[in-house]
């Protein structure tokens, strides 16, 4: 089977199916006619207002973030039916009505943003009922783009504000009006228009429009060949190369489902002509696409928000995430490596694969925007400045690329384009920070936050072990049905500060509750990337979740590594050797981890080796110099043992 120039097995239609599938995103109108060109002319509007506050300054915060809304909404009702089952691409009546509601709630902000700065905390019936409409509107426009978790949970809390005072004990509170409720949650910063929607409407969008840009360059092709021509020959190698690939567009896409359908289409019908079970290579792309978010630097849009929870440099973050990021790639690379030496699985011959060299040599350039950006960062600009830099050479290497290659086409016609499909990315992302600020705007006017914190410790004994596996049920379970960014920022919100309470730094804190929000998205019951990954490799869509599990057992395990021992994520460290050496250990131990859960390290494994090979795997990965020690002569021992066995069979 050659694979030189290699292309989808689904069409874009077909992809596009199955995105909307398992997930709500893209479950929107193809609208045409008069109603498409409404929809463009909005959508690029959205990003050349956001592009100009981004260059000549933010409007005063109530406003930017309010007209950030309000473009939302609009494309939202435009864009997403009332059900998902409503496949007529026909915008109904009551979808105009909710869209001039929207204009009407924003416009009442602009219009009056001075007078509702004065009389803070003393509004009118006017400002009341504007605000109950706003709340109905975002709620809604959640539900169409999310699905009805996120909504069913800000809505819990939001009766929570109300009814407070029928809550027994100790959560309960003095209640709220209704009055004091609504205008808290759209008129305030605190709430919808709070911090999550602040970050949304500066530098998340520019953030995803300029991965718009680099992915219409052509460099998500670009990687894949580059991956397969790195990886593919050999063992296992297309299971390998999606990993690679995976894990490098991953970068360029906050969506593990996206993510998934878009690798997965070329690298797991590849893994299966190889020999790999269909729930296997389904689940290896899911594994691989869904650990894109935490790979640096770019990580989806929760890294940017967590730059405003921990008050840490976006750069400090992206830093700290490198080393557990490797660690869960590496553990799926081996789980990979060792499955197919135990199923006898070659790569593909070298003369079928894209040449490496001539992929750098002709297209080299196509790395250059992330590069920028890294770069932008690293000497200490904004996110806001190095995206806008990532933007402009994502543009002008798109028209290089135009030049060098005459099947990719980049004008001024694709500049237009970009503009309106980074618009349509940013949709989910809005919704999901506008909902979670009404949880936020409730757990800060409350002081929830304080109560379930301090009652995590309390229900765990203050023990940092149980805090942290109360914390990880909960962030999974909402990661189930929220956005990633979402679930993020109620964790941070809740159980974040429950861990700093029991001793976990900052960083490490907000890093383990993203890190598990991110994994239910291979979690059973309910792992929407591996049923994505499923839909292509026509496997079990339950087995292929199980699977996915299995490939990325590091990803549950690092998180309890690097809050316990926090040199992993570079908490004060103060000598770069500790550093090299957790990192060295840790990579050694994932060998362990993997081959303990797979059953094959050198040959097949008995009961007993697996077990001491699992045990070594996590004291390796734990950075201490006794239980590394252990570990390493514990896993040294299974190795040897296995290679005499296999060199006395032979």
């Amino acid at each position: 089977m050659s694979v030189n120039n290699l292309k989808p097995t689904l069409d874009e239609e077909k992809q596009q199916e199955l995105m909307a599938k398992y997930d709500r995103e893209f479950t929107y109108r193809r609208l045409t006619g008069l109603l498409g060109k409404i929809v463009f002319v909005v959508a690029v509007i959205w990003s050349l207002w956001q592009l100009y506050t981004a260059t000549f300054g933010l409007e005063p915060p109530t406003i930017q973030r309010g007209v950030h809304v309000g473009f939302a909404l609009v494309l939202v009702y435009l864009l997403y039916p009332l059900r998902t089952s409503d496949k007529s691409n026909k915008v109904k009546w009551y979808d105009f009505a909710l869209l001039a509601a929207s204009i009407v709630v924003v416009g009442y902000h602009v219009v009056n943003f001075e007078d509702l700065l004065f009389r803070a905390g003393a509004y009118t019936q006017t400002d009341m009922i504007i605000s109950i409409i706003a709340l109905i509107l975002v709620v809604e426009a959640t539900r169409r783009v999310a699905g009805p978790v996120l909504i069913t949970v800000s809505g819990a809390f939001l009766l929570y504000a109300f009814f407070g005072n029928f809550v027994p004990g100790y959560f309960s509170h003095a209640g709220y009006s209704l009055q004091r409720i609504s205008t808290y949650a759209w008129i305030s910063t605190e709430s919808i228009l709070g911090t999550p929607i602040m970050v949304s409407s500066t530098f998340i969008f520019l953030f995803l429009l300029f991965a718009t840009y680099l992915k219409m360059t052509g460099i998500g092709d670009w990687l894949t060949d580059l991956a397969l021509a790195i990886a593919g020959h050999t063992t296992g190698g297309p299971a390998k190369a999606a990993i690679v690939a995976s894990a490098s567009q991953g970068t360029i896409s906050g969506s593990s489902v996206a993510n998934t359908v878009g690798t997965g289409s070329v690298t797991i019908p590849l893994m299966k002509s190889i020999g790999y079970r269909s729930e296997f290579a389904g689940a290896v792309e899911a594994a691989a696409s869904t650990g894109g978010q935490l790979m640096p630097p770019v990580m989806g849009a929760a890294a940017f928000i967590m730059t405003e929870f921990t008050d840490l440099p976006y750069v400090t973050i992206a830093l700290a995430a490198s080393i557990p990021a490797l660690l869960y790639f590496t553990g799926i690379f081996i789980m990979v490596h060792l499955e197919a030496k135990k199923n006898g699985l070659e790569g593909i011959p070298k003369s079928q694969l894209p040449k490496a060299k001539k992929l750098l040599k002709e297209k080299w350039f196509l790395s250059i925007p992330i590069f920028i950006i890294v770069g932008r960062l690293v000497i200490g600009r904004t996110p806001m400045n190095a995206a806008i830099w990532g933007i402009g050479s994502s543009i002008i290497i798109g028209f290089i690329n135009s030049f060098v290659d005459k099947d990719q086409q980049f004008g001024i016609k694709e500049v237009i384009k970009g503009l309106e499909e980074g618009a349509r990315s940013a949709l989910p992302v809005v919704m999901a920070c506008a909902s979670a600020g009404i949880i936020v705007g409730v757990v800060t006017l409350t002081g929830l936050g304080i109560k379930l914190s301090h009652g995590i410790v309390l229900l765990s004994g203050g023990n940092v072990y149980l805090t942290m596996f109360l914390t990880m049920i909960a962030s999974i379970i909402l990661g189930m049905g929220m956005p990633t960014t979402a679930n993020y920022i109620v964790q941070a919100t809740i159980a974040a500060p429950a861990l700093i309470r029991v001793g976990v730094p900052v960083i490490a804190a907000h890093l383990f509750v993203f890190y598990f929000g991110i994994v239910a998205d291979i979690t059973p019951p309910v792992a929407l990337a591996a049923f994505a990954g499923s839909g292509i490799a026509g496997s079990n869509p339950f087995k292929t979740g199980v699977e996915a599990s299995k490939l990325a057992f590091a990803a549950y395990l690092v998180p309890y590594i690097f809050a316990t021992s926090p040199v992993l994520v570079l908490h004060e460290v103060s000598n770069p050797l500790v550093v090299i050496l957790a990192l060295a250990t840790a990579l050694i131990g994932m060998f362990g981890i993997a081959g303990g859960v797979s059953g094959y390290f050198v040959k097949p494994s008995k009961s007993w080796e697996r077990l001491v090979l699992f045990g070594s795997g996590l004291m390796l990965v734990n950075p201490s110099y006794l239980t590394s020690g252990i570990g390493l002569v514990l896993l040294g021992t299974v190795y040897i043992l296995q290679r005499s066995s296999l060199k006395k069979s032979a």
